[in-house]
């Protein structure tokens, strides 16, 4: 297991990483003993400890409430830098609606495959309909065209769009130039291919980006580390 450096902050990707991957996003479940385990390492750190995820604040509110000091959610379009603050958001293009409907009907055509709203994009899961990946990748390409306003980025069986502007990188460092974050050693935990962008941000700032497959294995050896910690 990797040693966190003196002076760390922690920041954190949330699914695949903190929480085990499950079929469908809203089947997440919160393992027994880990918001205690993140309270305790925030408060080693003196607060510097943040959730960096592709869901909304509010889910990550839902799910670990009260955990981390700060969170950044829709991928850095969205973050509350502190307890109680404001949420802040990007100005980032907005969804054109014909393309949403039209991956409800890409959607429609591969049983098992599942049309995750978010807001101010979107994602396909295809973990129940594996063999899927391929159709609905030329599939979301075909609906976005030449525009230069959003992206298709592959994560664990799904795509997700999204508009540019704001990634993990963003997140980080706007986290980084804030107390209790200023000052200290960033260090990234994440699974997936969003997540390399806050691994390379924090790396920049002469942090660590860790992914979760290669230092820990898995989201459950992530928590195994982080109980240790705590």
């Amino acid at each position: 297991m990797p040693e966190l450096p003196a002076n760390a902050a922690l920041l954190l990707d949330l699914d695949g990483t903190l929480l085990d991957i499950a079929p469908t996003p809203d089947a997440v479940v919160v393992a027994p003993g880990l918001p205690s385990h993140l309270l305790s390492i925030r408060a080693k750190l003196g607060d510097a400890l943040a959730i960096v995820t592709g869901r909304p604040v509010e889910q990550v509110d839902a799910l670990l409430p009260n955990v981390a000091f700060a969170t950044a959610g829709e991928h850095g379009g969205a973050i509350r830098f502190a307890p109680g603050g404001e949420i802040a958001r990007v100005a980032l293009a907005a969804l054109p609606a014909d393309w949403l409907a039209a991956a409800q009907t890409l959607v429609a055509a591969h049983p098992g495959a599942l049309l995750e709203r978010k807001a101010r994009g979107f994602a396909i899961h295809f973990r129940l309909a594996p063999e899927s990946d391929a159709a609905l990748k030329t599939g979301l390409l075909s609906i976005l065209g030449d525009q230069q306003t959003h992206r298709v980025l592959p994560a664990l069986m799904a795509y997700e769009v999204k508009p540019k502007g704001a990634d993990k990188a963003t997140a980080v460092d706007a986290l980084m130039a804030r107390s209790p974050f200023a000052g200290r050693v960033p260090v990234y935990i994440g699974d997936d291919v969003t997540d390399e962008d806050g691994m390379r941000a924090a790396r920049a700032l002469g942090g660590l980006g860790w992914r979760v497959q290669d230092a820990f294995g898995d989201a459950a050896g992530v928590r195994e580390w982080l109980a240790r910690l705590a």
